[in-house]
């Protein structure tokens, strides 16, 4: 359904590609980046297919992986055989080789990978497990591919729900939900990642559950800085239900006609486990502002990148256009980047709920 590719690989110690087909209808199936999502959608996906490809940007990190067999940088706890790996650090080969790509880099830099990239992506199956926004473009990413490499809806996916890395490699129940304009290739995929502790369903909702899995680290923030500052939790459990329906007015008004409930796991769940999870690292993010650390500085000291950074100012821009009253969004922005006192900015947003 997705379309084969010819191509064998040609690398030396690459995982051998003849005959594999235990992707089913989603043909060969690469990941394309090499943080912890990455690996752990990586450690689904094999367990499934018995192969995969894997991009990683830096050649060191690949070598490393292949002396250590696991990742030397994320969720090192996760093993795997390498001989089911093709690993590659040119996106052109993999993208050739590949019917499948599941992209899972974070937002701010897909488009500085994607400047190298001469193969057509058009009649590729593209899975977006980016939790934000492409900066600049102000577009949520399956957006970006349409517009920019000219895919199909058909072709595009996204996949979000309640998932953190870290309880996926340890193999602890998860919920995924895959979303797709044609029903017929969401399954499939989702089949490709139903396991033993992987629970999947589909939907045709795919900029819905986009943008949700921006605002949901944004309002992670947010439930960070209320803790930093000393909230307790019955604070925090009002600022989730508000928050829940910030999102919903959002979402109703970038799509209306769209059925769809907030009160599934790929909505209310992800925000759920984002906004009070210690795994969380936007709440950490946040954690740290509300305690008096700058942004650069908290940055710094994470190590790690927390995608609601920027998604609040992509979110705000694209509000411009909406309208939609998003108070929570409008009070992590003046903290974030107009530098507003978080004493200051929380004070006023806790007078605006009941």
């Amino acid at each position: 359904m997705f379309g084969r590719s010819d191509h064998q690989p040609s690398r030396s110690g690459s995982a051998d590609l003849q005959g594999n087909n235990a992707g089913g209808l989603c043909g060969k199936i690469a990941i394309i980046g090499g943080g912890s999502w990455a690996t752990a959608i990586a450690k689904i996906v094999v367990g499934h297919t018995h192969h995969i490809g894997w991009y990683m940007r830096r050649d060191d990190q690949i070598e490393d992986f292949r002396r250590l067999g696991h990742n030397p940088s994320y969720l090192a706890s996760v093993h795997f055989d390498t001989s089911e790996i093709l690993f590659d650090s040119d996106l052109n080969h993999i993208v050739q080789l590949y019917d499948t790509l599941v992209f899972v880099v974070p937002s701010p830099y897909l488009k500085n990978h994607l400047r190298r990239l001469k193969t057509r992506l058009k009649d590729k199956f593209i899975v977006t497990a980016i939790k934000g926004i492409v900066p600049d473009e102000n577009l949520v990413c399956s957006e970006y591919f349409h517009q920019v490499f000219d895919v199909p809806y058909s072709n595009l996916a996204c996949l979000g729900g309640p998932s953190h890395a870290e309880e996926v490699a340890m193999e602890r129940l998860s919920y995924l939900t895959v979303g797709c304009a044609d029903q017929d290739k969401a399954k499939a995929f989702a089949d490709v990642l139903t396991s033993q502790f992987i629970k999947t369903k589909t939907s045709t909702d795919v900029i819905g559950i986009e943008f949700s899995s921006v605002l949901k680290n944004v309002y992670a923030i947010a439930a960070g800085i209320c803790s930093g500052l000393k909230f307790g939790d019955n604070f925090q459990a009002v600022l989730m239900a508000n928050a829940v329906q910030e999102m919903e007015r959002f979402l109703r008004s970038v799509n209306p006609t769209q059925e769809r409930n907030v009160y599934d796991s790929v909505y209310l769940g992800d925000l759920l486990v984002t906004g009070y999870s210690n795994f969380s690292r936007n709440r950490v993010f946040g954690t740290m502002i509300g305690k008096g650390y700058s942004v650069k500085s908290a940055q710094i000291e994470m190590e790690m990148i927390a995608e609601g950074y920027f998604g609040t100012k992509c979110m705000k821009e694209i509000n411009r256009h909406y309208h939609v009253n998003m108070p929570i969004l409008d009070a992590v922005y003046n903290i974030l980047y107009e530098r507003i006192s978080p004493q200051v900015e929380i004070k006023l947003l806790t007078d605006s709920f009941r």
